[in-house]
């Protein structure tokens, strides 16, 4: 089974859909014959922060708010993210442009280390108020992954993976999704949005099901027939 994944580092609905999922595969008797693949989506394609900009006041201006609507709304973030595991810290996030952390996450699947490498940037930007779109911050992520230095250094001169990720952005748009996280599996059914994981686990368990051919059943008692065990034939 595939699915792939729709998301961004700077949404933190990924992150707790990232852990719900995997909640559900830890529940689903077929996990390892389950393929998951991350696939790129910038909510803010242009962003360019101000130096020093804290997310409150990012939020605010985004949604035309003030700073005290904002640090609600992440402070309720911060709540259900702890319901799953996690701490996320909004005091430190530093808003950031995504590109460059995705095209590093394409770097990584490259080496089969896609889903660490999210894993990573998730934590990274999300729990420890790092930089997600600062060179040498991602260049030591890269080394803690270890991936090779060579391909990481070239990642940061050159365009590498851009068209990538505009691919996934291309395809995002080609099946309508409009928000992240989007979960597709086997290329028949979406789950949108940070769902609980049961209901992840529900779609693990009907897809796997209808993978699999299904015996068929007596619409009524069995009539007169030759068999494979002779009788009057």
């Amino acid at each position: 089974m595939k699915i792939e994944i729709w998301s961004d580092i700077l949404c933190p609905f990924c992150y707790i859909g990232k852990r719900r999922l995997e909640k559900a595969l830890a529940a689903f008797d077929h996990a390892g014959e389950v393929a998951v693949q991350w696939r790129s989506f910038e909510l803010d394609p242009q962003a360019n922060p101000t130096p020093g900009e804290s997310q409150y006041a990012r939020l605010a201006h985004k949604y035309g708010q003030n700073e005290a609507w904002a640090r609600q709304m992440s402070a309720n973030m911060e709540q259900m993210a702890a319901g799953e595991g996690l701490a996320f810290n909004f005091d430190t996030v530093v808003p950031a442009n995504s590109l460059r952390a995705h095209r590093l996450v394409h770097l990584a699947a490259r080496h089969g280390r896609q889903d660490a490498a999210k894993e990573r940037l998730f934590q990274a930007y999300l729990e420890q108020g790092l930089d997600i779109n600062d060179v040498p911050t991602l260049t030591q992520l890269a080394a803690e992954l270890q991936l090779p230095a060579a391909e990481v250094a070239q990642l940061w001169v050159s365009n590498d993976f851009e068209q990538e990720v505009r691919y996934d952005e291309y395809q995002a748009q080609q099946i309508g999704v409009r928000g992240v996280p989007y979960f597709v599996f086997d290329d028949k059914y979406a789950v949108s949005g940070a769902q609980p994981t049961e209901l992840f686990l529900e779609v693990l368990q009907k897809v796997w099901a209808e993978a699999r051919p299904q015996p068929v059943q007596l619409a009524g008692p069995e009539g007169a027939s030759c068999g494979l065990d002779g009788g009057a034939c």
